[in-house]
């Protein structure tokens, strides 16, 4: 074996955090409701309930389409404070941050990890390998960090890169070199898991990475670009690891590196 692994890079969504199948209208109404309330407590300016929720969806949903279209990503704090500037409000930063998780909270409701993947990570961890978090979203670090710490999570990832923050969003191979960099790993020493064969698989392949498809129902063919490894779920993770470091020999898969 000529490589050993180093370091792990995962992405956040249906990777280390399964959202599962939502009502996503139903969940942005909610978290509508709950930042209207908190404003109406602080006695802020608001337009009824109805417009309020309809300016908000629509700014996100067209922001979003913007950056699938280029690439770049938008944080959704700054959209909160553009658009309460205009109706008027004047939040302290604090403030500012609980709109935010109000917004986000009937999302991470529905998140659930993996019964031992905090072990697992911790495992890792102990182990010398070097943990990293590598997320497509706009939802703002310190919510979803906040959110982390609820886990147990977030003290097993030192190195957290959101989109929103560094303004890229993955497969660009930018975001990753950034990550790595952070964790000072080498591309080809680091394994990147996620769920997503374009965003996650094709930008770790490209940024010379070592890729691991999570897909627990089977549901993506065998691409072009395949994955370096294939796994249903999290736990199977350390076999993979076995194959590269031998540090969990007795538990090693049979399978190759090189296949998927």
């Amino acid at each position: 074996m000529t490589v050993r692994i180093k370091g792990i890079l995962f992405d956040l969504g249906e990777t280390l955090l399964n959202f599962g199948k939502i009502d996503i209208n139903s969940v942005f109404e909610h978290g509508a409701r709950l930042s209207y309330d908190y404003l109406s407590q602080l006695e802020m300016p608001l337009p009824p309930f109805k417009k309020y929720h309809r300016r908000q969806l629509w700014a996100i949903r067209w922001n979003y389409f913007k950056s699938r279209l280029t690439g770049r990503e938008f944080n959704s704090l700054d959209l909160i404070g553009r658009m309460g500037a205009r109706m008027g409000h004047k939040l302290t930063p604090k403030q500012t941050l609980q709109l935010a998780w109000l917004w986000y909270q009937p999302l991470g409701d529905y998140a659930t990890a993996e019964e031992g993947t905090r072990e697992m990570l911790d495992r890792f961890s102990r182990a010398g390998l070097k943990l990293a978090l590598v997320s497509n979203t706009f939802v703002p670090g310190e919510i979803l960090d906040r959110h982390l710490q609820k886990e147990g999570l977030l003290e097993l990832l030192p190195v957290r890169v959101y989109s929103c923050d560094v303004g890229y969003r993955k497969p660009n191979q930018k975001i990753f070199r950034i990550a790595l960099q952070q964790a000072g790993l080498a591309a080809s020493d680091t394994l990147f898991v996620g769920d997503s064969l374009e965003a996650d698989v094709r930008g770790a392949n490209r940024a010379g990475m070592i890729s691991v498809l999570k897909d627990p129902k089977g549901q993506h063919p065998f691409p072009a670009s395949e994955p370096r490894h294939r796994i249903s779920r999290l736990a199977e993770l350390e076999d993979i690891v076995s194959q590269y470091s031998g540090a969990y020999g007795s538990g090693a898969s049979s399978q190759s590196p090189g296949q998927p």
